[in-house]
């Protein structure tokens, strides 16, 4: 079995077409074990129920956003292993930095393509 068959992710987004937009590319790499959350404490308790292997999470949203979130996550012992891909329109360098303190594995630039997806996903989990 493929590993995109057994990647369990966490799509976390504030704006439904952004969420549509990651599900739509996860569609097309073969990852369909994939669940959606609208902001971060949703996010944070349903992988606490259901644990997944990557969350990828935009940086800004209301309440908590993406860094409140990986934070939060790396002081959980049951998420703090957690691959974190960080989706923003805002790569500005201080965020960047801030998420990489934090232990963001990965982050992404919108707008962006499938390709680049997959290839953000794959230098955390390995090969899809």
């Amino acid at each position: 079995m493929a590993l995109r068959e057994k990647l369990r992710v966490m799509v976390v987004d504030d704006m439904s077409t952004s969420r549509g937009l990651i599900t739509q590319a996860l569609d097309a790499l073969g990852i369909a074990n994939y669940a959606t959350a609208s902001e971060g404490k949703s996010a944070l308790q349903g992988i606490l129920k259901s644990p997944v292997h990557l969350v990828i999470s935009d940086y800004n949203m209301p309440g908590m956003d993406g860094l409140h979130l990986l934070h939060y996550m790396r002081q959980t012992p049951q998420t703090q292993k957690t691959g974190f891909l960080m989706v923003t329109g805002r790569a500005d360098p201080q965020i960047i930095e801030k998420g990489k303190k934090l232990g963001m594995n990965n982050y992404l630039t919108k707008p962006f393509d499938t390709d680049q997806l997959r290839k953000a996903i794959e230098a955390i989990v390995g090969r899809l």
